[in-house]
């Protein structure tokens, strides 16, 4: 470890007021001596955090997180560098209640899952959505009373990965069943573990309401800051509810088109939105969905942590996710053979036949990037010629293990209990069928609105945007739409930046008005 880490290090973990201890299980393996002296690094400029060898041999390097109160529940298979590195130093200060931890609301539907919990999240050290799946289910083990959560490097053990079918990260599992694939954020972990164990939310009887305000953001993207910091800068008391802040943009790696930014990356984007929405005073209630809206004078929003918040006005900016194939086969074999994430599980299928589906740019770039590893790349386009831009569909041509399948809609993933094994296709002028011999697919075909709880309040068009007027005002008094999730053209994110402005300074003017008569 370099000075330069060393001396970030001494700040960061200096806030530790409490003994964290490091207990490393004794190894023969050659890599053990490599997480001693990773450990022992950090040690060194982190007075409060202590290593110590004890327990059972281990057949790979092995660590756990213990407190003066005990062991926390977090273990780590293999040695976390990488990416895997923020995960430790993550553990290390929440395990001393140190960094950021969720809300009061969160941590009471944490603990109201019923136990025992025993996770394990298999990741590689390259996957960048990793990170986020371990670090909350970290946090979550440090919440609830009886939950263990244990990340494996699946470089150490192929034997488990094998037998347990893995062919994506991150691939969370309790015992032998797949509880979570691919990247997912705390209220998406929360909602899957619910559906495996079961939760007692009757168990708390404490207050659900939120504090009223003048305005409610539903969405934390760019639109929705935007939103917020305009209303909020008006002085109407202004809260945020979304799944987390930033949205798409934490998925998001290089951004060119920023106006006056010439190159950010989206978590970088989505830390300063963050970061403006605080400084501005605004209430943010992340991990959490809007599952339903009651009109009227006052609105009220219910949640899907069972909380409701009660607002004068709505700005609805809940943007777009990745739209899915929605044939047979699909969600079982998530994680399975069925990938939205080239970045992140294509490693998996190196020397493999592979499907991209969707001939637009963000298939094509997979495809280009798939080459790369798999030993074989097809892409499905549905509509009869590839939509990508002509450079990049003139590299993909020249590959020569890459081909093009047009005019041809998936209509099954075909696996055998397992895995995948193939994809079924359509030609869609001659109705012929065929399988297409490949063990994976990647889906990038696009985006769907984020509007399907508020469709029955709104107007939406037959794609599910939300119908907006010139002000971003919907077909309902006092709710607003803005960005991604509306007709607006042009799905950028300079465009949901200034349409969130429009529906903040159209909502406050209206207000103004409304006031005056």
């Amino acid at each position: 470890m370099n000075d330069s880490i060393k001396a970030q290090l001494k700040t960061v973990l200096g806030v530790l007021t409490s003994t964290v201890v490091c207990q490393v299980n004794p190894t023969s393996h050659p890599d053990g001596p490599a997480l001693m002296a990773l450990l022992s690094d950090i040690a060194s400029v982190a007075p409060h955090v202590q290593v110590i060898e004890r327990g059972e041999m281990a057949p790979v390097p092995q660590l756990h997180i213990h407190t003066v109160h005990g062991p926390t529940g977090i273990r780590f298979t293999g040695i976390p560098t990488g990416h895997e590195f923020t995960s430790l130093i993550v553990a290390l200060l929440n395990s001393d209640g140190k960094g950021k931890l969720p809300d009061d609301g969160i941590q009471r539907r944490i603990r109201h899952l019923r136990g025992p919990i025993r996770l394990k999240t298999f990741i590689s050290l390259t996957c960048e959505n990793c990170p986020d799946v371990v670090q909350a289910l970290n946090q979550m083990a440090l919440i609830h009373p009886d939950f263990e959560h244990e990340m494996v490097d699946g470089a150490y053990v192929p034997d488990q990965i094998t037998a347990l079918g893995i062919q994506g990260v991150p691939s969370v599992m309790s015992g032998t069943h797949l509880v979570s694939s691919g990247r997912a954020n705390l209220m998406e972990l929360i909602e899957a573990i619910s559906a495996h164990v079961g939760s007692d939310e009757s168990a708390d009887n404490s207050p659900q309401e939120l504090p009223e305000v003048d305005v409610a953001i539903i969405g934390g993207g760019p639109s929705g800051i935007s939103s917020a910091i305009y209303t909020a800068r008006k002085g109407l008391r202004t809260a945020i509810v979304a799944d987390r802040i930033g949205g798409q943009l934490n998925d998001t790696k290089g951004i060119e088109n920023f106006i006056s930014i010439p190159y950010t990356e989206g978590s970088d984007l989505a830390a300063n939105l963050r970061r403006h929405a605080t400084e501005n005073g605004i209430d943010c209630y992340e991990n959490r969905r809007v599952v339903g809206i009651d009109t009227g004078m006052i609105k009220t929003l219910h949640l899907s942590s069972g909380e409701s918040l009660r607002a004068r006005s709505i700005i609805v900016a809940t943007g777009a996710q990745w739209r899915k194939l929605g044939v047979p086969g699909e969600a079982e074999y998530i994680g399975r053979g069925v990938a939205y994430c080239p970045h992140c599980d294509g490693p998996f299928y190196k020397g493999k036949s592979v499907a991209v589906v969707g001939g637009g740019n963000s298939g094509i770039e997979a495809a280009i990037d798939l080459a790369g590893i798999a030993q074989s790349v097809v892409v499905v386009e549905f509509a009869p010629q590839l939509k990508a831009d002509q450079i990049l569909v003139d590299k993909a041509i020249g590959l020569p293990n890459v081909s093009i399948v047009t005019h041809a809609a998936p209509v099954e993933v075909v696996g055998n209990g397992q895995k995948v094994v193939g994809l079924s296709v359509e030609n869609r002028s001659t109705g012929e069928r065929q399988i297409l011999d490949v063990e994976g697919v990647f889906v990038q075909i696009g985006l769907v609105p984020n509007s399907q709880f508020v469709c029955g309040v709104v107007d939406c068009n037959a794609s599910g945007e939300i119908i907006v007027d010139s002000k971003c005002k919907t077909s309902s008094d006092g709710i607003y739409a803005a960005g991604d999730v509306t007709t607006v053209p042009f799905k950028q994110i300079v465009i949901a930046v200034g349409e969130g402005a429009k529906a903040g300074l159209s909502l406050f003017e209206e207000s103004i008005v409304k006031n005056t008569k």
